[in-house]
């Protein structure tokens, strides 16, 4: 894809999930729109920064877990974001060197920042799919051009599943993709939860900026990911309060702030 097709794929009139997150917990690759809605939700909902910051404490502690406790050696992570600090693949190949990450989006500010994905130790491999959740199969069939399906993978999908309306559409989609992986591979979800006055509002606040919408779940909602899976302790808790306590080699500990966002991993029997 050109660099001008590109460009014309991007709307900066509206904000964006991907920069509006990456504005939360840091990062630079945001524009005004993105800070200016992510001021007003700061206003209405200051947990929100926890949240993310949490949330993407969580990818490092799982990624870690799955690479040194379970010898989980590849990782399909899909609805990627803009990359930051502890990235899928720099977490999972601290660990083990040979392993092999792949990310998918289908987003064109994510693949205009998709060769800082790319980085890779010698013994391993990254690569970068252009595709969409919403086709499991097509996901399954680039991503077995790096990844062998054989073999189990660690299929990440964090703070993504709220941008599916319908949660039944959500789920399917989570069986789909895991009906394609092999025994011994795991699930990673995480996603923000209608736990608090303060989160819903934040929630509906950003679907009414004109934003792709973020729709938030009950925690149960959440759980119901897992359904047919072997869920790892301590089960599906706060981003906060998975396995906190590891060194993990992660993106740093877990706070146990009480964030309203909820996580799991689950291993397919």
């Amino acid at each position: 894809m050109s660099d001008d097709s590109l460009r014309d794929r991007i709307d900066t009139s509206k904000p964006h999930s991907a920069r509006f997150w990456n504005y939360f917990v840091g990062g630079k690759d945001n524009y005004e729109v993105d800070r200016e809605i992510g001021d007003q939700i700061k206003s209405i909902f200051p947990g929100l920064v926890d949240v993310a910051v949490t949330s993407r404490r969580f990818l490092g502690r799982a990624v870690a877990y799955l690479a040194r406790e379970q010898g989980v050696r590849q990782f399909l992570d899909v609805g990627t974001g803009l990359p930051t600090a502890d990235n899928t693949h720099e977490v999972a190949q601290r660990v083990a060197p040979d392993a092999r990450i792949v990310y998918v989006d289908n987003d064109p500010i994510v693949l205009a920042h998709a060769n800082a994905l790319l980085t890779s130790t010698p013994e391993g491999r990254t690569a970068y799919l252009d595709a969409d959740l919403y086709d499991p199969e097509a996901v399954l069939k680039a991503a077995s051009s790096t990844l062998d399906l054989s073999r189990p993978v660690g299929l990440m999908i964090l703070n993504t599943l709220g941008h599916v309306a319908e949660y039944e559409r959500a789920r399917a989609l989570v069986r789909q993709l895991m009906a394609g992986l092999p025994a011994g591979s795991h699930l990673v979800i995480s996603d923000s939860t209608a736990t608090s006055e303060g989160m819903i509002a934040a929630s509906e606040a950003y679907n009414a900026s004109g934003a792709v919408p973020y729709y938030v779940r009950r925690v149960d909602e959440i759980a119901g990911f897992f359904d047919g899976l072997e869920l790892v302790e301590p089960g599906v808790v706060r981003v906060s309060e998975w396995r906190p306590e590891g060194d993990a080699g992660d993106a740093g500990g877990g706070s146990g702030a009480a964030v309203d966002a909820y996580c799991g991993v689950g291993r397919k029997p």
